[in-house]
């Protein structure tokens, strides 16, 4: 069992940044692969980036590749989405999700292969 908690969200203005953190309790964090989603007003949840346990895999959605960056600290239990050139289609609810990996390289962009979810923190771009 993992829980998480989603931190670091606010209002900021087209071309700032923000930095979300997801801290994670429970047991073996760092053998659990980890991702961020996220879901404007009106729309389906999607894909934003993912992590494998070992941090030394990642992937973004094309729309945040070059701009978003995610990274872990297993000794913190915690995994973060450095987000740089934000811009209001970024606006959105974020969550971090978490699934059970199996080895070091494994990730997943289907969000229903991830069993633990945070409760979504909000991140609003202006113009």
């Amino acid at each position: 069992q993992v829980q998480l908690v989603e931190s670091g969200g606010g209002l900021v203005q087209a071309g700032g940044s923000l930095r979300l953190s997801c801290a994670a309790s429970g047991r073996a964090f760092s053998s659990y692969a980890m991702s961020w989603f996220r879901q404007a007003p009106g729309k389906e949840r999607e894909f934003v980036a993912a992590i494998s346990w070992s941090g030394g895999n990642t992937h973004y959605a094309d729309s945040v590749k070059g701009r978003f960056t995610i990274s872990r600290d297993n000794a913190k239990n915690t995994m973060y989405l450095q987000m740089n050139s934000l811009k209001p289609e970024d606006t959105a609810v974020y969550y971090c999700a978490a699934a059970r990996a199996f080895t070091g390289t494994y990730y997943s962009l289907n969000q229903y292969e991830y069993h633990y979810w945070g409760q979504g923190t909000q991140v609003t771009v202006s113009s």
